[in-house]
């Protein structure tokens, strides 16, 4: 999955209807050009590429000073579809790349509350169980330092795993305290 097409999606659908610059700077504005690979060129490509594919359609702007006019995009009924696709995907997803997931959580207000916390408890219970996998695979009594390098790669994984399910609860508890304004709340 690709994090740039959840962001692009979610851009465009919050404005309803927008121009390339636009999604560019909502995306510059919120980081996502730091933390994703989010970048000018991969922004405009996404639009192109998701308009030719059915799931944004695209409105000739106005003209403007500047030069000629601005391809508008919206969210086709397909293009809906597949955002909330990416982001539920994204939001259980136990991917070590955070790039999706905190395009997910920046969209994360766009779900109704019950279905958010439903989703983050799965990918809680996901990322228990993966480090429970990996320390099921080691014998018992493991030293990991014995290991070398090795046991730091393995210890990585298990202190991700526990990291990732500890700011997933969290964030479920804040959700249950009422954080945030759901799409069912307004």
């Amino acid at each position: 999955m690709s994090a740039v097409r959840l962001l692009v999606l979610g851009a465009v659908r919050r404005r309803e209807r927008a121009h390339g610059y636009q999604v560019r700077s909502d995306l510059e504005s919120w980081g996502a050009h730091e933390w994703s690979n989010a970048a000018s060129g991969s922004v405009y490509h996404a639009l192109k590429s998701m308009a030719s594919q059915g799931l944004l359609l695209a409105h000739e702007g106005a003209e403007s000073e500047a030069g000629p006019p601005r391809i508008e995009y919206a969210l086709t009924d397909r293009g809906e579809q597949a955002y909330f696709d990416l982001l539920r995907k994204a939001l259980t997803n136990t991917d070590p790349r955070l790039d999706q997931m905190a395009a997910a959580v920046g969209f994360i207000d766009d779900l109704p509350r019950e279905e958010a916390l439903g989703l983050l408890r799965r990918r809680a219970q996901a990322m228990e169980d993966w480090e429970k996998s990996i320390e099921d695979h080691m014998p018992p009594g493991t030293d990991l330092a014995e290991w070398g390098p090795v046991g730091e790669v393995i210890g990585l994984w298990t202190h991700t795993a526990r990291t990732r399910a500890e700011w997933t609860r969290r964030l479920v508890r804040r959700l249950e305290e009422g954080a945030f304004t759901m799409a069912d709340d307004r």
